[in-house]
């Protein structure tokens, strides 16, 4: 079983799967970008370089990776329970972020070439305030290309997440992440 969670930069996701392989250390964790070494090229690249090049280039490289660890990583383990730190979703999210003039309907295409339409099982969506994400990013030590776009930017790509869960109707729980990890971690378990 896949499930894949969302959210912007610093709502938890890390937190609660690393939580969630206490109870399931057999559980494969995998993240896009980067769960491949492909993947970790690209995503190094994108952290360092996204404000350097063309939104349609972002798009595509993101594409690439989903399309690699789809193949290495979630297909030969699909008996087992995968954990990951996003999906295509985010893909999603930040191109119309960056540009809500794109048609999400070829963007849903395009992922479903990568994916071999196989968008996973269920979908945790860990969801901030303004505030939150603020107070969680300035207490990191670095940001990276894509942090630095401002707490607006992550504001729009947490919304065009929740449009695109709701509107595409997966098996989703929907969290706020400012409860206590510890009572996110035991909404996630009864979910799986």
């Amino acid at each position: 079983m896949l499930i894949n969670f969302e959210g912007v930069d610093g709502v938890g996701k890390t937190t609660q799967i690393n939580m969630l392989k206490q109870i399931y250390p057999d559980a494969i964790t995998t993240k896009e970008p980067g769960g491949t070494e492909l993947g970790m090229m690209i995503r190094q690249y994108l952290i360092n370089n996204a404000s350097k090049i063309s939104q349609k280039a972002e798009i595509f490289l993101f594409l690439a990776d989903r399309a690699e660890h789809y193949e290495k990583v979630i297909k030969p383990n699909y008996d087992k329970l995968i954990l990951s730190d996003r999906s295509f979703i985010s893909g999603l999210a930040y191109a119309m972020a960056n540009d809500d003039n794109l048609d999400i309907k070829t963007l849903i295409e395009l992922n479903k070439f990568a994916l071999c339409s196989d968008f996973g099982d269920k979908f945790v969506f860990l969801k901030a305030s303004k505030d939150l994400i603020r107070q969680r990013l300035f207490n990191r030590a670095t940001s990276d290309d894509i942090e630095s776009r401002g707490i607006e930017y992550l504001m729009r790509v947490q919304e065009f997440m929740s449009i695109i869960l709701t509107d595409l109707k997966f098996d989703l729980l929907e969290i706020d992440a400012s409860l206590k990890p510890e009572i996110i971690q035991d909404k996630i378990r009864k979910f799986i």
